[in-house]
């Protein structure tokens, strides 16, 4: 059996009407609520024209028959209920970013095809710049903010839209072909739009598994399992935009339990994380790597000497980007029964392998235990590899994977290729498939340096420098190097009143990894550059480390 996405959580929502789902700030929607009101953006949304133009059995893995609503927006409830509304509509909700600049914004929005937009007002202006250059963009929903922009001409107010538009279940049959679309970050080179069914994300990232990894056999047995379930509470502390904290938060949704949202949505502020986890006795903390841990932990510091009460901190869940074995530690000395769960997937995967952390199991990082439908693929990409292989080669998904790329059939066939009768997902990590089972995943292939003959993973260096105390983050590329090709080149911020020499945090690497992957400069920086979701932005670091062409 497949279900949309739509009428899960149209199901939940009228089985739990009156279990808190989501707490932002001062605001607490119910399941009723949230129903209520992405059915009322849904109707609004049919109203203006919006839904699907084609069936799905009449197009190819990249395209779209569908009509897509793109999100432009901080975290907040509006972010859940746009996804939600867009469902119910049997349109397509894509993630925008919200740092993005006019000429990034045009490029994503024209990408897109979106004929719709929910924005925050603060937006306003950099979307203006650019919608006479959009004339598929027809419907614009603004959503009300402190900034105090105006209306943009021809737009709506979010909630004007929801109040005239019905709560009545939308006049639409949900399909689990209906699509979900994620954006990837583009740090490594252009976004692009990752077409899921509805019905295959759900399985694959949203909560559509059970605990034994099987998959649920009707919707009355989900709906009975949010029912007695919704005693979790999960702040993930991630932009919405960011695919990670849209699986965490549908995949809390599909069984019942609440999610809290940090009151500061415009930057990752620490204290203000602990302080909600805090005041709403969060049990679940999601972020994104080292980029979020450390600031986070630097706030728990702080928390506990004026005396934060932060026992209800169970598990701290990270994904998208690496989390160091040292920040690891960290977290489980201030809190001796957390569980650190380490977790790899990719918009183009869902999720694939686990690395659980605590102070009786130990901790590691790089090694995964997969689930059933992860695995590594050859190089020359002909074969499965079984455990104990000593090929190195690319971690990998089947079962429910995506349909392709929006737009592009060549990408579409590059990432999804049919392998011994089975069609993969391979987004392009490297790994290694041990003997006992667990993949040990060494980093995206874009991003590898390849110096003197060797291949060098970026995160297998930047782990070994962020092992040195006096360092709070640090990002690795290669440098166009005339006698290696490439050279290992590190860019560094040291904590706050710390410091460190090239030599001396040379000597830290030495101590983890082989000295042909040292960096052979080390460049100080008093900020690095990362996404929102936390990501290293590589095409930034690459302009740090390479001199300026001659004009």
């Amino acid at each position: 059996m497949e279900y949309s996405l739509a009428e899960v959580h149209d199901a939940i929502g009228t089985t739990v009407p009156e279990r808190e789902a989501i707490v932002f700030g001062d605001r607490r929607l119910t399941y009723g609520e949230l129903r209520d009101r992405s059915r009322r953006l849904a109707n609004a949304l049919l109203a203006r024209g919006l839904g699907v133009r084609q069936p799905r059995c009449e197009l190819s893995g990249h395209e779209s028959g569908q009509d897509h609503l793109a999100i432009y927006c901080y975290n907040g409830n509006e972010y859940v209920e746009a996804m939600l509304g867009a469902f119910k509509a049997r349109v397509a909700p894509l993630n925008v970013n919200y740092r993005y600049v006019a000429e990034e914004l045009l490029y994503l929005l024209t990408d897109s095809q979106a004929r719709a937009i929910v924005y925050h007002a603060e937006f306003a202006p950099v979307l203006e710049k650019i919608l006479p250059q959009l004339p598929q963009l027809e419907v614009l929903i603004q959503v009300a903010d402190d900034s105090g922009n105006a209306l943009l001409p021809g737009a709506v107010d979010y909630e004007t839209a929801l109040g005239e538009a019905s709560d009545a279940r939308p006049d639409v049959e949900w399909s689990p072909d209906d699509l979900y679309i994620l954006y990837t970050g583009g740090t490594t080179g252009m976004p692009k739009g990752v077409l899921w069914r509805s019905a295959d994300i759900f399985v694959a990232a949203m909560g559509g598994r059970k605990m034994d990894g099987s998959e649920h056999d009707s919707l009355e047995a989900i709906v009975e399992a949010a029912r007695a379930g919704g005693s979790g509470r999960t702040l993930p502390a991630p932009p919405l935009m960011h695919g990670a904290s849209q699986w965490v938060t549908f995949g809390m949704m599909a069984v019942g339990g609440t999610i809290v949202l940090q009151e500061e949505v415009r930057r990752l502020d620490g204290d203000d994380v602990v302080a909600t986890i805090e005041r709403e006795q969060v049990g679940v903390l999601v972020i994104v790597g080292d980029a979020f841990a450390r600031p986070i932990l630097d706030a728990m510091h702080r928390g506990k000497e004026r005396g934060a009460d932060l026992s209800c901190l169970t598990v701290v869940g990270s994904g998208g980007a690496p989390l160091s074995a040292a920040n690891k530690k960290e977290f489980i000395d201030l809190f001796p029964e957390l569980i650190v769960m380490d977790s790899i997937g990719s918009s183009e995967t869902g999720g694939q392998a686990t690395n659980p952390s605590s102070k009786a199991g130990g901790i590691s990082t790089g090694d995964f235990h997969p689930n059933p439908f992860a695995g590594v693929i050859s190089e020359d990409l002909s074969r499965a590899l079984l455990p104990g292989d000593a090929e190195m080669g690319w971690f990998a998904q089947k079962g429910r994977v995506p349909l392709g790329y929006l737009g592009d059939p060549e990408k579409t066939a590059r990432t999804f290729p049919n392998i011994e009768g089975t069609r993969w997902s391979i987004p392009g990590d490297r790994a290694h498939f041990h003997d006992d089972g667990r993949i040990e995943v060494l980093g995206r292939d874009s991003v590898t340096i390849n110096s003197g003959g060797e291949k060098i993973f970026a995160e297998e260096v930047e782990g070994a420098i962020k092992l040195h105390p006096a360092v709070y983050d640090c990002v690795v590329c290669g440098r166009t190097s005339e006698r290696w090709g490439q050279e290992v080149t590190a860019i560094v911020k040291l904590r706050e009143g710390e410091s460190a020499t090239e030599d001396e945090l040379r000597a830290e690497c030495e101590k983890h990894i082989a000295r042909y992957k040292l960096p052979k400069a080390i460049l100080f920086r008093d900020e690095i550059v990362r996404s929102p979701s936390g990501k290293a932005d590589y095409r930034w670091a690459k302009q740090q480390v390479e001199p300026p062409e001659e004009s």
